[in-house]
């Protein structure tokens, strides 16, 4: 698949603003980010990307200060190799789990040791959504539980989950790099019970789990969210992140119209994530 990358410039007058741009990005076919010393550089699949459209989108941005300063084409390529050259570094959370690539040979010795080979597929856990879900599941008794990872990405979170006892597993995502992805991190990790599916939350019509994992974005969670209630066993927890502190109210009071009820609230560098029970 090729990408065009976008290089934007911010003179916003308050810092938060990069990051309500960049999920307005996000909410605009944009899937992988760079962050820049004054700006952003954007990836998106070149068959997704329309200069004149996103012109105008960004005029009707609710804040002034971002400008457009160059477009490349990306050819298909080892993003493998691109990760290696400029971005992912290992993390470790929690002092439980560390997530790194195959490249990295200094790695802690921790209980939970993940290998990830991130290729485009968003979920190093870099980003505070990541990490905040990878948290809370560090915690979480999820042993012999069928769990749902959805818009599962690199399949990060559904391998940790596998790692912990979590079983049957199903992955599911919009894009077929990552489902690829998914299913090489799935065998490097040797996850063998993991389900990794092409798709949306359609695929879900008679699927029932007792713990779903949904770090995608506000829309599409508040969208889904009926979805979501509908497949979950009772007693079961949804845990939601891809959003801003600003829109916990919003979804959680979309998440109580379907019996669903706030258990545990995490917030990081302004993102947010939502633990519900369903009772």
């Amino acid at each position: 698949m090729e990408y065009t990358a976008v290089k934007f410039k911010f003179r916003f007058e308050e810092s938060f603003v990069a990051d309500l741009f960049v999920q307005f990005l996000a909410e605009n076919g944009f899937d992988s980010f760079e962050n820049l010393e004054d700006g952003v550089e954007a990836y998106i699949p070149s068959e997704e990307f329309c200069e004149e459209e996103l012109m105008k989108k960004i005029t009707d941005f609710d804040y002034q200060g971002v400008q457009l300063v160059e477009i490349n084409a990306i050819p298909d390529q080892n993003w493998n190799e691109e990760w290696e050259k400029n971005f992912f570094s290992p993390i470790v959370i929690g002092d439980k789990c560390v997530i790194h690539s195959s490249f990295h040979t200094d790695v802690p010795q921790v209980q939970y040791d993940i290998q990830i080979n991130p290729k485009m597929a968003f979920g190093t856990g870099h980003h505070a959504t990541t990490s905040l879900i990878i948290a809370a599941l560090l915690e979480a008794n999820l042993q012999g539980k069928s769990l749902l990872d959805m818009g599962c990405g690199t399949a990060v979170l559904a391998i940790l989950a596998s790692m912990k006892g979590a079983n049957p597993i199903t992955a599911i995502d919009i894009d077929t790099w990552c489902v690829d992805n998914a299913m090489e991190n799935a065998q490097i990790n040797h996850i063998t019970n993991l389900d990794i599916q092409l798709g949306d939350a359609k695929l879900l019509k008679e699927m029932h789990f007792d713990v779903i994992l949904a770090n995608i974005n506000r829309n599409i969670l508040l969208m889904d969210m009926k979805v979501y209630a509908t497949c979950l066993n009772k007693q079961g927890e949804l845990y939601l992140s891809g959003f801003y502190s600003e829109d916990i109210p919003i979804l959680e009071a979309e998440a109580a119209k379907y019996g669903l009820k706030t258990i545990e609230c995490k917030e990081k560098n302004n993102w947010a994530m939502i633990r519900l029970l369903k009772e």
